[in-house]
């Protein structure tokens, strides 16, 4: 199955763990930026209340048309127990291009099945699988074997 990993990542936890997950997949992988800065202190501040409010963002153009995968694999981090803005706005801009999807976040300590929810909501497709990891477990060993039975059941 032609599979696409894609997700933002702003601190870089969530970038990790699409890595290990293209990597395990062999597949291809895009990064979605965002053309708002969110770097530090004011930028994390300013996620949590975007995400909170539901707010759309302009993206950077991406490079991959996720209608020539038949799966994508769509990651965020949770903010404020929300979809990170930028996915959300990538799932609203390509949700007509999505065929079967499968959903993974990075999160401090919950939030993960509301991001879920709104994830396939924004989408109209029920995910393959999902998996939640937490931020201090991105990519490390316990990460990688749940990213490897993550893996397993979209195959």
């Amino acid at each position: 199955m032609k599979t696409l990993v894609v997700y933002y990542s702003r601190t870089g936890t969530t970038k990790k763990a699409a890595e290990d997950l293209a990597a395990e997949l062999k597949c291809d992988i895009e990064e979605v930026f965002d053309a708002k800065d969110r770097n530090g202190a004011m930028g994390f501040i300013m996620a949590g209340k975007d995400a909170t409010m539901k707010a759309l963002t302009k993206l950077k153009e991406t490079k991959s048309d996720p209608s020539r995968y038949e799966l994508v694999v769509v990651g965020t981090p949770v903010w404020a127990g929300n979809v990170s803005t930028p996915i959300r706005t990538y799932l609203g801009a390509n949700k007509a291009s999505l065929r079967k999807v499968a959903f993974f976040c990075t999160q401090g300590r919950t939030g993960s099945e509301d991001a879920f929810r709104e994830m396939a909501s924004l989408c109209a497709i029920n995910p393959l699988a999902t998996l939640a990891l937490a931020s201090s477990e991105a990519g490390k060993d316990a990460s990688r074997v749940k990213v490897r039975e993550f893996a397993a059941k979209i195959r």
